[in-house]
């Protein structure tokens, strides 16, 4: 079993470089593509359903962990893999639809299936990497990918905006590299289960600035306030399928590994208060920005660095429930923020402009694509029953049960970009959709697998609250194990060192957190040297 851990990663790698070797078939190369993500899609399904009995690893060539590379598969990465490789599918059959319509003129597509699927790899490496190096690649891989496509096409704006885009994100990743090094300095490893054992042991002093360092790296790639300038200006510019597949999913990989480095590697991590007055911060500030928008393209990107908020709100609270509502918070937005990008392209396809002054009389003209738009959007601002008013209450619990005063402001501050965010998405579908047009609209008709397509991420959302018990008790027991770190660092290092640190600390973070009791072993059961079975 663990041996499909490898696929998610070396299929979309095979895929790009015969796509490449097809270039002048281009019909070709989006079957190709279709029918890579399609299995890594199936193969993601079945790892999410083989981690319910704990972390699967792969050992890369047989060296084991931690002196070889490792790829890992838990409860939250299962999860996040599943939601991106399904929403990259629909978005992928979006943008080769659009392709066979404009006669495939216009942009240089003979390169964009073999970078969509490197885009796919390195979200997918992301995601599984075992250690910070191996998530390091990981990011490499999105930046190289991702500067082909936002320039899709050489124009002027979008040159302006990659090269905005991959100077911002060299930044991030030399100092991540950085960071990298600083803690393989402190530690002696960058493999993260032996890091959880490590840092613990060593001066908190240093563990501060190591923590620091990863976080300012991470959370500019995941446009953490105030981190995120580059984010309104570079993402609406690109074309409608890579928009929608950066605004919905690459933000989310620094997302997760700010996950994965506060929790999985720092324990109680004395950056809690920080997270949560940027998450505040990050909610305000975002949604003040879109609500001052008059490009719809330009409003949802400002959503997006809004709703981080949110997410990084449940990491910082540093308890079960709340990370668990953030973990549920960040698979909803996905398919959220991905849906009404690409119904923003229908919009742009249909309207000729995303400018909310120079469109109108959408309803009239395109009904489908108002009630498109207005499903998702709903869901945006938290309106119930939609998973995104699920997440958001989840978040309330936690913050309500914490019940510091910042926990409550918090919640007011929750509250206030829920309203603003509707204000906003319901502004944009009046102008878009019921005002009058002030000149006749230059748009083209469009497709049926291009609306297919959004439609699909859309009911994927709305799967999403229908199941919303099974996925909140998925996230449950995945908060429990991250919080844990004991089914991580057994499942890599079976055997291996244990730190005296660390048994006391998980003991102590359970109690605090109201985790469920650990079954105590039986007489017969082998256990280790700490007591883990």
């Amino acid at each position: 079993m663990s041996w499909l851990l490898a696929v998610p990663v070396l299929l979309p790698l095979l895929g790009a470089g015969t796509s490449l070797m097809l270039a002048r078939f281009r019909r070709a190369q989006g079957i190709i593509s279709v029918v890579v993500l399609a299995a890594v899609l199936a193969v993601a399904i079945v790892l999410l359903v083989a981690v319910d009995s704990g972390p699967i690893v792969l050992n890369i060539g047989g060296w084991s962990a931690p002196v070889g590379i490792v790829l890992v598969a838990d409860r939250l990465s299962a999860l996040l893999l599943v939601v991106s490789v399904a929403v990259t599918l629909a978005v992928l059959v979006y943008s080769f639809a659009q392709n066979v319509a404009d006669g495939d003129e216009g942009a240089p597509v003979t390169i964009y299936h073999p970078t969509f699927l490197v885009l796919s790899a390195g979200v997918s490496n992301a995601f599984l990497a075992g250690d910070l190096f191996n998530l390091y690649v990981g990011f490499e891989m999105l930046l190289v990918a991702s500067f082909v496509l936002i320039t899709l096409g050489g124009t002027r704006d979008r040159i302006r905006s990659g090269t905005v885009y991959i100077i911002v994100s060299f930044i991030s990743s030399f100092i991540f590299l950085a960071g990298i090094a600083y803690v393989y300095a402190a530690a002696g490893t960058v493999n993260m289960a032996q890091l959880a054992q490590r840092l613990p042991e060593i001066d908190p002093s240093v563990t501060v600035v190591l923590e620091a360092v990863l976080l300012i790296a991470f959370g500019i790639k995941a446009a953490l306030f105030p981190l995120s300038a580059w984010l309104p200006d570079s993402y609406p510019t690109a074309p409608a399928p890579v928009t929608a597949v950066f605004a919905g999913l690459l933000t989310k990989v620094g997302v997760y590994a700010i996950i994965r480095s506060q929790v999985t590697l720092f324990g109680d991590s004395r950056m809690s208060t920080v997270l949560l007055v940027v998450a505040a911060a990050a909610m305000i500030v975002g949604i003040l920005g879109a609500v001052a928008q008059a490009d719809l393209k330009r409003l949802l990107s400002f959503t997006l660095i809004s709703h981080i908020g949110y997410m990084i709100w449940g990491i910082g609270t540093a308890t079960t429930d709340g990370l668990s509502a953030a973990i549920f918070y960040v698979a909803h937005h996905i398919t959220v923020q991905t849906g009404l990008f690409l119904v923003a392209g229908l919009i742009e396809r249909r309207g000729g402009t995303t400018s909310l002054v120079r469109l109108g009389s959408l309803a009239r003209l395109a009904p489908l694509l108002a009630v498109l738009y207005l499903v998702p959007a709903l869901n945006l601002a938290g309106i119930p029953p939609f998973s995104g008013f699920l997440g958001k209450v989840g978040l309330m619990q936690a913050a309500a049960t914490e019940g510091s005063w910042m926990s409550w402001t918090l919640v007011g501050a929750g509250l206030v970009t829920s309203l603003l965010t509707l204000y906003a998405v319901v502004k944009a579908w009046n102008m878009a959709f019921w005002q009058e047009a002030p000149e006749e609209l230059e748009g083209q008709s469009t497709p049926a697998t291009m609306t297919l397509s959004a439609g699909a991420v859309i009911a994927m959302s709305l799967g999403m609250t229908v199941a919303a018990g099974p996925i909140v008790d998925y996230a449950d027991t995945a908060a429990r194990d991250l919080m844990l770190r004991t089914p991580y660092i057994a499942a890599v290092l079976p055997g291996g060192e244990r730190g005296d640190g660390i048994s006391d600390e998980i003991a102590e973070r359970g109690e605090r957190s109201e985790e469920m009791p650990v079954e105590t072993p039986s007489e017969d059961q082998p256990v280790g040297e700490e007591g883990v079975p």
